[in-house]
């Protein structure tokens, strides 16, 4: 279906059945879109390790969306174009300039 197939952005949600873990993370990665995520379990440690397996840009663990202005957000794959706040944010408006002159 394509709200589960492609980037939503809501207010829907799709909820979706699954066997294990790993068909989850399979499930979620198999995408071109990758901007963020988020893991809900009540153990923390656990819902961590299934974070970090995910490929997006950002992986929250019991919340979604908490955004701070030092704290880099970007996507990954498809979705999203550089990374915005923090040091990366800042340095994705620089374009340094090297000139190098040969010594005579």
């Amino acid at each position: 279906m394509r709200i589960v197939d492609e980037e939503q952005f809501g207010p829907a949600l799709p909820v979706i059945t699954y066997r294990d873990i790993d068909e989850v993370v399979e499930r979620a990665n198999s995408t071109h879109f990758g901007l963020s995520g988020s893991v809900w379990g009540t153990d923390a440690e656990r819902a961590s390790r299934v974070a970090a397996r995910l490929e997006c840009g950002t992986a929250w663990i019991n919340t979604h969306l908490a955004l701070s202005p030092q704290q880099p957000f970007g996507g990954a794959k498809w979705s999203g174009i550089g990374v915005e706040n923090g040091t990366w944010g800042l340095l994705s408006f620089c374009e340094p300039q090297v000139i190098h002159n040969a010594r005579a």
